[in-house]
């Protein structure tokens, strides 16, 4: 099995880890031009918006109806699956009536397993979505040792069933994306180079090779997955390989796979395609929600206008001529243990309730702590904040145990109790205070300060980093990177203040803004505020504090740096799916959100079944109508299951693996 480490062509390729115009500065990567329909695609034109109906393409009218939903929505480019020759030959019927009610927007055929579907369909719509790993090839779980000769007989076999497909696409002048998904990788790419974003862009590259050869460039690439770390490895990969083969530099389409509904699917949306907008890749991008399609263009809509002037409104940054950080492959920056923050230890989570007076038991709710009167004891649920930032005034009573408080100096000075209180300081206040913590202290820097080992004075201390600037996270990793080259270790908290009271744009920002930054391995806990706390009432502070803690939570979570809930990895739906996602998705959440750290997958079809959950440990895969397959990862362990005991099937196979208990109640 190949990894980047033992390939020498791939190894030369990554020495200068290229990917990226800049590490400091907005700078879009430049692309060719592909032509869709009326929109063209590339890095001449504004990123684009797209998303996929999950109307049975079969139903012509309500597949129009759907479109004109989206694009009303704000989706410049629409995807219909097209899973059989019929559904194929259905497309011109549903471009047809678009057409007659006024609209032109571009339409997308999505190929699974059929190419004489793709082949229909490159003749009838605008641009045909193929991908590498079940278009020619196959996947059964099976690990195969191929020899040399056999793998390029392999390739030879994929190449003629792929040559007929791009020469009709040449022909009728219709684009083409070569979409990788991680978790359909075919036996063959599993066999010779794993379960890895290595993997899934030389998936893309044998198909793209033919594409070249032919001289046919109407291609846009992708590389998704349900795992946001996984999804930016793999796209930071592909740009520097491109580039490295001498390729032409392909717009990049950008989503994260399954990514689920409400905040936590659009957290984890943010940080995968936010990442990589934050490095100026990405001309198009799909957010994949497990709600209707015209709920998925105006998220998608918030990512991208965040860079629509972002030149223009950022303060510069001190440039870089290489960074330490490995963009390719996952790792943490190592940093001394203080306290509980740093070493081993997973990202703590700090509540700003410095415009709430702490006075009463019940306002700790807000951030997961809860107080019963009648055994008179605390309770803790799975997002129960580990800080609380109190700033100029500490709370009024002692907090519970494993929740400790952070207070300014100036106020730490005069407490007598100071076993669970520790103070925030600006650098000028450390550097001239006499007394400090034996065991914590926080000093707040702004990104752009230069601090020395000198100024820390070997005390035990976690930086509070924040800044103002417009590009905020790469001001924050031009930081740490510093920090990094002057042999600084001391833990990091990433802060953030945002002005708006927007809960989506919130989630987008903040998952964008810290989650870029954890999935290169930077940040040891997280601190969200808003601007306009000290302006609301008392209990809209509070509903502020617990929206924050829980963004926080689940930005930690979706960069696999902590797992405080259960994870939902389901599919947005579309025409394959065999039964109401929405609905079922609801419902196995309502009976399991309280086992956490497990992963389950909910796939509508066997397209999006064992493949797409790749990072699931179980799995709910419609087959059919009223049936349902449960899997154990990825194999499957009960086949045909009526759809009326599927969920307690299901929470009877995770019963059997000992990963149930019973949701206790908190009154």
């Amino acid at each position: 099995m190949l990894t980047l480490n033992d390939t020498v062509s791939l190894q030369d390729a990554i020495t200068s880890y290229h990917y990226s115009r800049s590490l400091t500065e907005y700078l879009r990567r430049k692309t060719i031009t592909v032509k869709i329909g009326d929109i063209p695609l590339g890095s001449e034109y504004p990123i684009r918006v797209q998303s996929m109906t999950t109307v049975d393409t079969m139903n012509t009218e309500g597949s129009i109806e759907q479109v004109i939903r989206m694009v009303e929505s704000g989706c410049e480019y629409v995807r219909i699956t097209a899973p059989s020759v019929k559904e194929a030959q259905n497309l011109e019927n549903i471009r047809k009536g678009l057409r007659a009610r006024g609209y032109s927007v571009p339409l997308i055929a999505d190929i699974h397993f059929t190419p004489n579907a793709a082949e229909l369909a490159a003749r009838i719509v605008e641009k045909v979505r193929i991908n590498p790993g079940n278009y020619a090839d196959k996947k059964r779980f099976e690990l195969i040792d191929y020899t040399e000769d056999e793998y390029q007989r392999e390739l030879e076999r994929i190449r003629e069933k792929f040559i007929p497909l791009l020469k009709i696409c040449k022909e009728y002048g219709t684009a083409m994306r070569i979409g990788t998904n991680h978790g359909s990788l075919s036996d063959r790419i599993m066999s010779r180079y794993g379960d890895s974003p290595l993997g899934m862009v030389e998936s893309a590259l044998e198909f793209l090779r033919i594409c070249e050869e032919f001289n046919y460039y109407d291609v846009v690439l992708s590389m998704k997955s349900s795992n946001p770390l996984v999804m930016v490895e793999a796209y930071r990969l592909l740009v520097n390989r491109l580039d490295a083969e001498g390729l032409k530099p392909y717009p990049l389409h950008l989503g994260v796979t399954e990514a689920g509904e409400g905040e936590d699917g659009r957290i984890k949306s943010a940080v995968g395609i936010g990442t990589l907008l934050e490095d100026g890749l990405g001309d198009t991008v799909r957010v994949s929600l497990t709600e209707d399609p015209e709920f998925e263009a105006p998220v998608a809509a918030a990512l991208i206008n965040r860079y629509t002037h972002r030149a223009e409104r950022t303060t510069p940054i001190r440039p870089l001529e290489a960074s330490p950080i490995h963009p390719f492959q996952y790792s943490r920056r190592k940093t001394k243990e203080v306290l509980n923050f740093g070493g081993g230890n997973v990202p703590r989570v700090i509540a700003d309730f410095s415009n709430i007076e702490v006075t009463r038991y019940e306002d700790l709710r807000s951030v997961g702590h809860f107080y019963l009167p009648v055994p008179d004891k605390w309770k803790m649920n799975d997002i129960g904040v580990d800080y609380l930032y109190t700033g100029a005034r500490p709370s009024s009573f002692m907090l519970p145990m494993g929740l400790k408080e952070i207070v300014d100096y100036e106020v730490w000075k005069t407490l007598r109790e100071r076993e669970h209180s520790f103070p925030l300081f600006t650098l000028a206040e450390f550097e001239a205070a006499e007394e400090k913590s034996h065991a914590l202290n926080f000093i707040i820097i702004d990104a752009a300060t230069q601090i020395t080992k000198e100024q820390l004075a070997d005390t035990p201390a976690v930086l509070v980093l924040q800044t103002d600037n417009a590009h905020a996270m790469p001001a924050l990793r031009r930081c740490m990177i510093d920090l990094i080259a002057q042999g600084i270790d001391c833990p990091v908290v990433i802060r953030r203040t945002y002005s708006t009271e927007n809960t989506d744009e919130l989630s987008l920002f903040a998952a964008t803004d810290c989650g870029g930054l954890l999935v290169d391995g930077l940040g040891d806990g997280l601190m969200l505020s808003a601007h306009h706390d000290a302006e609301g009432t008392y209990a809209e502070r509070l509903k502020h504090a617990a929206q924050q803690n829980s963004i926080g939570f689940g930005i930690l979570q979706a960069a696999r740096t902590r797992m405080s809930k259960t994870e939902y990895i389901s599919c947005p739906s579309c025409g394959r799916t065999l039964f109401d996602l929405q609905e079922t998705t609801a419902l196995i959440r309502k009976r399991t959100d309280h086992l956490k750290g497990v992963k389950i997958g909910i796939m509508g079809c066997i397209v999006n079944g064992p493949g797409e959950m790749a990072d699931a440990d179980y799995g709910y895969v419609g087959i059919g109508k009223d049936k349902i397959a449960l899997y154990r990862g990825q194999q499957v362990v009960k086949k045909s299951v009526v759809a009326n005991n599927a969920v307690d099937e299901l929470i009877n196979l995770i019963k059997e693996d000992g990963k149930w208990f019973e949701p206790e109640a908190i009154e």
